[in-house]
């Protein structure tokens, strides 16, 4: 055995993992707060998070330089999303304040929510982001759902979204676009004017601040 290239081996892996270790206490936040308006709740976010780290790291040795770490790591996030939503059964999507239909002499069933006063972060994600759009970005198709919050809720520009999503510029044009016209039509949000230009055409004036 080659001593040497065993030392060498080792520095370079003890290197990459502290290198590793910095990008993501770097991007943390930002990629968990990109899981949750993917996911729409805190523990899928948190498993989101979870794995794209894990295949970030298993892939480190792949990462290019040349690319900022967070558009490879979301690029890795938007597959293992669309790969696990692609796996689970369509679910229907219940609104909070719309009581359930009860049997024939019954009257509707109204759902009972626990007080989140013992989770400030809870109430915290409550304030910042609200249900409608979130409603509303859950029934987007994901392609066009990765689109939209990549652009209009983390303000990536059109380069870092191809980037992200490994497509060319007119394909994330494409899906911001029909994203959303879909995203205006469930709000029920019309621009006085249409405009070919989708850059100005976003929803960034929502009050949709980044969360804690």
């Amino acid at each position: 055995m080659d001593i040497a290239n065993l030392v060498t081996t080792s520095a370079k892996a003890q290197n990459d993992r502290e290198e590793f270790d910095r990008l993501v206490r770097r991007c943390h936040r930002q990629a968990y707060n990109i899981a949750y308006r993917l996911t729409g709740n805190h523990a899928d976010a948190e498993d989101l998070t979870q794995e794209s780290f894990l295949r970030a790291y298993r892939f480190f040795d792949r990462y290019n330089r040349s690319m900022p770490f967070e558009n490879w790591l979301y690029r890795i996030m938007s597959r293992v999303f669309i790969d696990e939503l692609r796996k689970k059964p369509k679910c229907h999507i219940q609104s909070l304040d719309q009581p359930l239909p009860g049997n024939d002499n019954d009257s509707d069933i109204l759902l009972e929510i626990p007080d989140p006063d013992s989770d400030p972060q809870t109430i915290l994600m409550n304030q910042t982001l609200e249900e409608n759009l979130q409603l509303a970005l859950n029934s987007l198709p994901v392609e066009f759902r990765v689109a939209v919050v990549l652009a209009d809720i983390e303000g990536l520009s059109y380069e870092e979204i191809a980037q992200s999503m490994g497509c060319s510029l007119g394909t994330v044009r494409s899906r911001l676009h029909r994203g959303r016209k879909m995203l205006r039509k469930k709000l029920n949000i019309f621009p006085k004017e249409e405009t070919a230009d989708d850059e100005n055409d976003s929803y960034t004036g929502l009050g949709i601040e980044e969360t804690a």
